[in-house]
């Protein structure tokens, strides 16, 4: 009977050991995009662990926001995937004023929002 429970837990583990799931994505800290004029920063929220280049919905918010603002400095600053869309956090000018984008697979953006209270301004 103990042979045969030794067999389940080496079977058991065999299997759970293909329930991870490695997205590949995220930048390590400090190291820059591979897209022109953005540089990804480390945040809680941030992509971590990967050298990956931003996903196709990062890409469309950060280009969006690069055209909303008139401004080309622009940093990832966050993104949380959903299947809904992709909520992506910009850093935009050398304040880093923040900007919210749903990004989707395609590329294609909408709701592109200042998170900065422009009456403080």
């Amino acid at each position: 009977m103990k042979f045969h429970q030794v067999v389940v837990a080496a079977c058991s583990s065999i299997l759970l050991a293909g329930c991870v799931q490695d997205t590949g994505r995220g930048t390590a800290p400090g190291t820059p995009s591979s897209t022109s004029n953005v540089t990804s920063v480390p945040t809680p929220m941030s992509r971590t662990g990967s050298t990956a280049p931003p996903s196709l919905a990062e890409q469309g918010c950060l280009r969006d926001v690069t055209r909303t603002t008139n401004n080309p400095d622009v940093v990832l600053l966050s993104s949380e995937f959903s299947q809904a869309g992709t909520q992506v956090i910009v850093g935009v000018g050398p304040q880093r004023a923040r900007w919210s984008c749903i990004g989707y697979s395609d590329g294609s953006t909408a709701e592109i929002v200042s998170l900065t209270d422009e009456g403080s301004l």
